[in-house]
């Protein structure tokens, strides 16, 4: 399993928000770059980057800070927020990025994961953020009736190359993931899932590697306020210790 360390955009500085509340939010570091470079040398080799701007406005507003993060790491990037065109996927793919994140698209727009997926195979997958099971929408803001679940199978079918799954309740909070829905969604699909939200301490990754096939978990909080030491972690996924 591999351990991905978050970098959240706001206003060019690296951010986390409460339950992703635009309100609630605090700022960590003002030079985004130098914290990639910093979650490199502790062992990351996938950074997952969201411009929370392009979440809640439906357009990218952190482009140069992104590109200073490409420039000065030399490891997998996903980003995403706001991503609800080919034409931004097109720009995001020209300056680096490795895999593109769709959300809100996927729901209002399900053509575009189609197209992007048929033109950029294995490089485009899927946020699925979810509060009591339902998929939540435009930075988290609304909640829609569309099972989580059903909604896992959908995007996979339509070529999504993985899936990203937020407990919105549990994001931000360092209350620990929600282990049964994430396994859920793991057993739904055949394609790559990543565990996001609640990821708190060593125990929530131990608990986290005890479901069977899943790829991945990101963590946010938890690395920038001490709560979890990600070099230890990332030792820890990798040698696929759970007990």
């Amino acid at each position: 399993m591999k351990i991905i360390p978050a970098i959240d955009l706001k206003n060019g500085q690296c951010v986390r928000l409460l339950q992703g509340k635009k309100e609630d939010v605090t700022v960590y570091s003002d030079d985004p770059a130098a914290t990639a470079v910093r979650w490199v040398t502790k062992g990351a080799e996938v950074i997952h980057i969201v411009d929370l701007d392009g979440a809640f406005s439906g357009a990218q507003k952190n482009l140069d800070a992104i590109v200073r993060i490409r420039k000065a790491v030399d490891v997998s990037l996903e980003l995403g927020g706001g991503i609800r065109d080919l034409k931004t996927i097109d720009l995001l793919i020209s300056i680096g990025i490795d895999r593109i994140i769709l959300g809100t698209a996927v729901i209002e727009n399900p053509q575009l994961l189609r197209q992007a997926a048929g033109k950029y195979q294995n490089r485009i997958i899927v946020g699925i953020d979810a509060k009591g099971g339902k998929a939540a929408v435009k930075g988290w803001v609304v909640v829609t009736a569309v099972s989580a679940k059903e909604l896992a199978k959908t995007v996979e079918q339509n070529g999504a190359a993985g899936i990203i799954y937020t407990d919105i309740s549990k994001d931000g909070m360092l209350s620990g993931p929600n282990i049964k829905e994430t396994a859920e969604i793991v057993q739904a699909v055949r394609i790559p899932v990543i565990a996001s939200g609640g990821i708190s301490t060593i125990d929530d990754i131990k608990n986290l590697l005890k479901i069977n096939g899943l790829y991945g978990a990101i963590t946010g909080k938890a690395i920038y306020s001490g709560s979890l030491d990600l070099a230890l972690a990332i030792a820890l996924a990798s040698s696929g210790g759970g007990n």
